[in-house]
């Protein structure tokens, strides 16, 4: 996968584990909207073909809300969600950094994103090209 890094990680009892290919710098994004302030969700996006989850899929609970395009996934035992399907990006996946497993070389850009005023900052980001495959 070219300059990008191997990640693994998952949820925090351990029943849901992934794997992800992202750059050695993150850039996460600092949403605003509702559900992404209650629950702190900083997260990177990457195209679907970087993600596979490895194990813990019938742990896996999905809240919708709103639109209900944007799949919250999180574990049902402990409740962690390391990652979901953004309504920016249906094509990938949010990935929470702070449930990747340790590395040293990791490094992380944060960008902010006015999600309160979600249908007018979404078409001046660059966040729908987060999921796109770089060629």
């Amino acid at each position: 996968m070219g300059d990008l890094v191997h990640y693994k990680g998952g949820c925090h009892c351990g029943a849901v584990r992934f794997e992800v290919y992202a750059p050695a710098t993150l850039t996460v994004i600092d949403c605003n909207c509702s559900i992404c302030v209650k629950k702190q969700n900083k997260h990177f996006v990457v195209p679907l073909s970087q993600f596979k989850l490895l194990s813990g899929h019938d742990a896996l609970t999905t809240y919708t809300f709103n639109t209900h395009r944007a799949k919250h996934t999180f574990c049902s035992t402990c409740g962690v969600q390391p990652f979901y399907i953004p309504r920016s990006n249906p094509d990938g996946y949010g990935i929470a950094p702070h449930c990747l497993d340790p590395t040293p070389s990791r490094k992380i850009k944060v960008e902010k994103f006015d999600g309160h005023k979600w249908e007018e900052s979404f078409p001046t980001s660059n966040i729908a090209s987060m999921s796109k495959e770089k060629k």
